[in-house]
């Protein structure tokens, strides 16, 4: 959040939910509950970068990309204790209400 733009993110998942194939979401709610603004934006730059996935995918462990200025043991607890189900949750209600097909991805806008 700032003055001029709030942002979020839901996960609609195109595949079964499992604990390797959610490394990045996983990463990105717990960078959301656990970190400032500057830091977020910054880590969620580096997370969302092509080799960062392939790296992820590969069996790198999240906490090699963690930027200078996180706190790095207050992320890595609630990503290591983050379940799949707030995923799961996410993703049923991009299809369910929000009537999303499988990994549709969407902008969602409520201005003032």
């Amino acid at each position: 959040t700032s003055s001029h733009t709030r942002v979020g993110v839901l996960n609609n998942p195109s595949s079964k939910i499992k604990e390797d194939n959610t490394a990045i979401a996983r990463g990105i709610l717990a960078a959301f509950l656990t970190q400032n603004n500057s830091n977020l934006k910054s880590f969620l730059s580096k997370l969302s970068k092509e080799e960062t996935a392939k790296s992820l995918a590969a069996g790198t462990k999240i906490v090699k990309f963690l930027i200078p200025g996180m706190d790095g043991d207050t992320f890595e607890k609630k990503y290591n204790t983050l379940g799949l189900d707030l995923i799961k949750t996410q993703q049923m209600f991009c299809q369910e209400v929000l009537k999303l097909l499988p990994g549709q991805m969407a902008v969602i806008s409520n201005g003032r």
